[in-house]
């Protein structure tokens, strides 16, 4: 096959993914973004009010940007691992494997599925932020690049889910009891400058703290960490998970009996 084929490919496993997830986003997109809804009421207007201000901003307007990342990483990381263990309980995740497209385009083309979800239900739940709280972006590039290497990260561990997962309860497992806990200790409600030093020291062990930190700081311009550090980390995580997906997608762990 030539780059043209490749692409065609691509494409075509592309178009598959995000069809799937917009036909049926009431599924989908909708709900995240009524989840996203209470979080605003409930722990921004009428609990924001009385913590007051965090670092120099309104508690609804600095839980924001955490509120948005925790919907993309849930999204991204939901998409990839029920498409592909979907894939693999109908059989029809041979298909692909037996033609001559390299296992990196099947990839590459599952985690695109996931960055789009992510990406569209990050924006849907920025829309409804702005119903609650005023935003201004204050590094554009960074807000860009965070959420795709984020969406990246997330759909990639959701490959890694489907991968291993023989049933359908097993691709509830891992949000369940490492997911939600990681995210609900990143960071996402609290600036970690409030916790005593163990636990800082404990929570700077958490990698979704890097991502909601370094979305923070694009969008408002303030971070528990340095920017440098965040990305440093997203990306050595972004790497690894890539390198061992295809791995796993090359020798067959999951899939080959």
């Amino acid at each position: 096959m030539n780059t043209s084929q490749y692409f065609t490919a691509f494409r075509t496993i592309v178009i598959k993914e995000v069809s799937r997830f917009a036909r049926i986003w009431i599924q989908t997109i909708l709900p995240p973004a009524v989840s996203m809804t209470l979080y605003f009421v409930i722990f921004g207007s009428l609990i924001g009010p009385r913590i007051g201000q965090m670092d120099g901003f309104n508690y609804i307007q600095y839980i924001a940007p955490g509120i948005i990342m925790m919907s993309i990483i849930n999204s991204s990381y939901a998409n990839v691992v029920s498409s592909f263990f979907g894939a693999k309980f109908q059989r029809h995740i041979e298909e692909m494997l037996v033609a001559p497209i390299p296992n990196i385009i099947i990839l590459s083309g599952y985690i695109t599925g996931g960055i789009a979800r992510g990406m569209m239900v990050g924006l849907v739940v920025t829309l409804v932020a702005l119903f609650f709280t005023e935003l201004h972006i204050e590094h554009p590039l960074i807000v860009v690049t965070v959420v795709l290497l984020t969406s990246t990260l997330f759909s990639l561990a959701g490959f890694i889910n489907g991968i291993f997962a023989r049933k359908f309860d097993d691709i509830a497992i891992i949000p369940s009891f490492v997911l939600t806990p990681l995210i609900y200790l990143g960071g996402v409600f609290y600036s970690i400058n409030l916790l005593p030093e163990f636990w800082q020291t404990v929570s700077r062990l958490n990698p979704i703290f890097y991502m909601v930190n370094a979305f923070r700081y694009g969008m408002l311009g303030v971070s528990d960490i340095n920017i440098q550090s965040a990305f440093t980390i997203i990306l050595i995580f972004t790497v690894a998970l890539f390198s061992l997906c295809l791995y796993l997608l090359n020798k067959g762990v999951g899939i080959k009996t």
